[in-house]
């Protein structure tokens, strides 16, 4: 395998030759090819405001008039990060300089997904597996023009979306923000969003190229990495994404940043990517990297800044006690997930031994890099900025105000179309006889999960962010009675529990007796803004046990430490942290809207020693601090008053909730509430708020469950809706649902080789291209529910399978969907292609691989006609052999039909020259 990569690196190395001659000449000359897919722009109706894609390799006349009269230092402010002036930052994630008499605009990015995340409040929408879960490219389109009409009226123009690597390992921390583990769905979808949102005048990342999956070293096959890693990447390239972002981690034992072989080779060689690569913040690891295809670095300041045309001597490192503190901070969870082991971070291994100059700078003066390359990088940039139209008019960064009422009704929407009803024997839609005596447990009821927590993703608009409980007494339900179970938001720690409790007073003042911390809006005493202070006193513990000790602050930053000991503080991610939104530390802000840093403390009787610092943040708000907390029997009564309250009740409806920790199980006393409820009430229906499968040692004992992933900001509208059956759930899974943890192709115990969280950081893909439910095909493992599973209010069945060979080289695809229930519902039509039999050699195929789907919509007693086109790039294999694609057909492989990877009752062989159809 060395000897191939070798081979192929030489060959990539004369072909860049090759590419840096073709620029010096296109100085003068206009001319080139594009690959055909994509070749021609967007030809769909919503980027018609885009101009046509430069052709790869080949700058427009402007973009070589504008080179020509850059010098180096403004060629390196278009393709380095920088930290925009003060005043101006909006929080964002990234910021190049522009060149302002030349008409080269500055450009603002955005993290995500979802939403957009800056200083100001933004849409909180679903999250990414919810989109993936509508199985509808509108729904995606929808989503990506909502983001990116939040993001020009933010003043931002890159958006770090979408998400396109896969589902491969959930106990990765950003599983959740897949698109499931299917790359056709995953790339179709993502195609779709980046048209959506480059619609809007912004431009689309895709992220993270490639094979970011949970390994600092991914091993990966050919003919894997070709039809499952990169498909994704080629279908957004399709699609004209603006930029891709590529990962942290090696491919092969090369630097993703770093592997020409990919970035220039295939992405833009094969694939026809035309925009630019933008390293993930850090993520480059020399100057070098600019010859081998990465344009743009972030964040690009720092020690460790290699785009720099010398030494960054105002940017100092953190030190070794400001490292372990975050890292401390990011290990740790909330009350919840305390009771589980964290598992230890991966090493990430022994450096990669390659030639690196210090700076860009030096390198251009070793030679190792030319003006030449440095124009090949700055000129994707320009060549993004003219098709937009941002050469002749600059993106406007003024921040005007969004459309949050328009905005709420999308995301409601969108919420409901990606829910997903696992199971239901008959109690959903609930009844009016229900709904007399309806109980809702759980903080899921009384809050939505909106987001999994402050990372990356918009934190929406807390107010807006209630739960089920008052959705539904808004809609006249008279019945509805509630309780949380888990109390999050706990009570203010009282006076009496304070031996001693001294505030440290203003500059100059003396110090200041309290009876408690509880400054807020609430109690009706809130501190100043700018103000920055500290409490210390004795706290006399009644009893052994364990405590949630809870900081709540808004306006202000803050961390707390008993006995000596730092117990929890704001957790910062990036360049965000200087506004607190009110969800950023906990599932939920406080139920007055605060955000909430809760630990879990094992305290035994008798006084500790407190301190309590807060410090105003960058918004100009008054500072809100409490310091809260849910004793043992606290918590007690708690558990007890939601499992009386279902035993007085028709129908339960409990609300569970995780972020991925622990793997594969639900955080806390939740499986224990779901169990006592179950016993109590016959008629327990469960909601899940999670990104990801969990355990349901439940399953058997409650009548449905509805799957809602993270709603964004109208949850508690969406699941009022989908359970009283005025939303018809329609959503399937983007991942196979397994009976066990142990049942995924990377969490095998028989391969312990294909774990992400290896002491080497190396990580072996050599389950191939059987990822998810291909892998559960193969080995026969049943699922608990299959990949594209999902149950509605309504019946369907297909019938009258029809295929064709279509002129571009694909199939067409037609079915009936009869609708035989009494409502109207939403069909998700999957067409799975069989393997090839006899196979060829020198590739593996997949029992059966996803190749095209359609979401419809069909009336009660109707019958649809329903027509799906498989794409001739689906009915392609990568050959190692002769590393070259090819198609088989021939009749030889046969398409299925039906609901689910498990459910296909239709099918059908491919046949070379004419029709072909099932027999019925």
């Amino acid at each position: 395998m060395q000897s191939t990569r070798i081979r192929t690196a030489q060959r990539i190395t004369h072909f860049n030759a090759w590419r840096r001659m073709c620029w010096l000449a296109t100085l003068f000359l206009v001319g080139g090819l594009r690959q055909a897919a994509g070749a021609d722009g967007i030809a769909d109706p919503a980027g018609a405001h885009l101009a046509a894609e430069p052709a790869v390799g080949v700058p427009t006349p402007r973009v070589q008039r504008l080179l020509a009269a850059m010098s180096r230092q403004d060629k390196m402010g278009v393709i380095r990060g920088a930290h925009e002036p003060p005043g101006a930052a909006q929080g964002e994630a990234g910021w190049t300089r522009g060149v302002p008499r030349l008409g080269i605009p500055d450009l603002r990015f955005a993290d995500g997904p979802p939403g957009v995340l800056v200083h100001h409040t933004s849409t909180g929408m679903p999250s990414t597996l919810s989109m993936a879960a509508t199985f509808s490219p509108n729904d995606a389109e929808a989503t990506g023009a909502l983001i990116g009409r939040d993001a020009r009226s933010l003043g931002i123009d890159v958006i770090l979306q979408p998400y396109i690597n896969l589902y491969r390992d959930p106990t990765f921390e950003r599983a959740y923000n897949t698109l499931g583990e299917d790359p056709v769905l995953t790339g179709t979808l993502a195609a779709r969003f980046v048209l959506g949102a480059q619609a809007q005048n912004v431009m689309a990342q895709a992220k993270h190229f490639v094979a970011y999956e949970g390994g600092d070293d991914a091993e990966v096959g050919g003919q894997a990495l070709r039809e499952i890693y990169l498909s994704p990447f080629a279908d957004v390239s399709r699609a004209g994404v603006a930029s891709i972002m590529c990962a942290y981690n090696r491919i092969n034992g090369v630097y993703a940043c770093d592997d020409e072989l990919l970035l220039n080779g295939i992405l833009r060689g094969e694939d026809g990517f035309a925009g630019f690569i933008t390293s993930d913040w850090g993520a480059a690891h020399g100057a070098e990297f600019i010859v081998h295809g990465m344009d743009m670095e972030q964040p690009g300041t720092g020690p460790s800044a290699y785009f720099a045309l010398g030494p960054e001597p105002d940017e100092p490192a953190m030190t070794g006690e400001e490292t372990a503190e975050l890292l401390e901070t990011m290990a740790t969870g909330v009350p919840e997930e305390q009771r589980f082991p964290l598992p230890k971070p991966a090493d990430a291994g022994a450096p990669q031994p390659v030639r690196r100059s210090k700076n860009l700078g030096e390198a251009l003066a070793q030679g190792t890099v030319s003006d030449a390359d440095l124009d090949v990088a700055v000129a994707h940039v320009l060549g993004q900025m003219e098709r937009f139209g941002w050469l002749n008019r600059p993106p406007s960064h003024q921040v005007g105000a969004l459309p949050v009422a328009d905005n709420a009704r999308s995301v409601q929407r969108l919420a409901e179309r990606g829910a997903v009803l696992l199971k239901n024997d008959g109690v959903l839609p609930l009844r009016a006889t229900d709904m007399a005596s309806l109980a809702l447990i759980g903080p899921g009821a009384l809050q939505t999960f909106a987001v999994v927590n402050g990372q990356e993703q918009s934190y929406g608009r807390a107010g807006r962010q209630i739960g089920a409980w008052q959705a539904l007494r808004a809609q006249g339900v008279k019945g509805v009675q509630l309780a949380v179970a888990d109390d999050m938001t706990g009570e203010p720690i009282p006076k009496q529990a304070f031996a001693r409790l001294a505030r440290l007073g203003e500059l100059g003042q003396a110090t200041v007796l309290e009876d408690q911390i509880d400054f807020t809006r609430k109690s009706g005493h809130e501190l100043p803004a700018g103000m920055r202070t500290q409490w210390d006193g004795t706290l006399m513990i009644p009893v052994d046990g364990d405590y949630d000790i809870d900081l709540q602050l808004l306006g202000a930053i803050g961390k707390f430490s008993i006995d000596g000991r730092k117990v929890g503080d704001m957790g910062w991610w990036g360049g965000h942290g200087d506004i607190v939104f009110p969800n950023r530390d906990n599932v939920v802000p406080t139920t007055d809207g605060l955000d909430n840093v809760r630990r879990l403390a094992h305290m035994s009787a008798g006084p500790h020693a407190v301190r309590v610092e807060a410090a105003a943040d960058g918004s100009g708000e008054s500072v809100q601090v409490r310091l809260a907390w849910v004793t043992p029997s606290m918590r007690e009564r708690s558990f007890t008053a939601a499992v009386e309250l279902a035993r007085r009740s028709t129908v339960a409806v409990v609300f569970a909730w995780s972020r991925n920790r622990p793997f594969f199980g639900l955080p806390g006393d939740q499986d224990r509430l779901i169990e006592a409820v179950a016993r109590v009430n016959p008629n327990t229906v469960v909601v899940l708020n999670t990104g990801q499968a969990v355990a349901m040692p439940w399953l058997n004992v409650v009548r449905a469950v509805l799957e809602m992933w993270y709603t964004g900001d109208e949850g508690g509208w969406a699941a009022a809706n989908l359970l009283t059956g005025r939303t018809n759930p329609g959503g399937r899974l983007p991942i196979t649902w397994p009976a066990h943890l142990e049942d995924y192709a990377a969490m095998d115990p028989r391969y312990p080789q294909r774990a992400s969280r290896r002491v080497d950081g190396r990580t072996v893909y050599d389950e191939g291209v059987h990822v998810g439910y291909r892998w559960f095909d193969r080995e026969g493992i049943e699922p608990l529910f299959p990949f594209g599973h999902g149950l509605s209010y309504s019946t369907f069945v297909y019938s009258d399978l029809r295929l064709a060979r279509s002129a571009d080289g694909g199939v067409t695809v037609r079915c009936r969907v009869h609708n035989t229930g009494k409502r109207d519902g939403d069909a998700v039509v999957q067409a799975y292609l069989g393997a090839p039999a006899p196979a060829p050699a020198g590739a593996d195929f997949a029992v059966r691989a996803l190749a095209a789907f359609a979401r419809v919509r069909v009336e009660a007693g109707a019958v649809r006609q329903v027509r799906l086109q498989v794409a001739p790039q689906r009915l392609r294999y990568w050959s190692l052999a002769d590393r070259a694609w090819h198609t088989v057909v021939r009749g030889s492989r046969r398409i299925y039909v039906g609901a689910s990877s498990r459910d296909l009752p239709l099918s059908a062989p491919i046949s070379q020259d004419g029709p072909s159809s099932a027999a019925q």
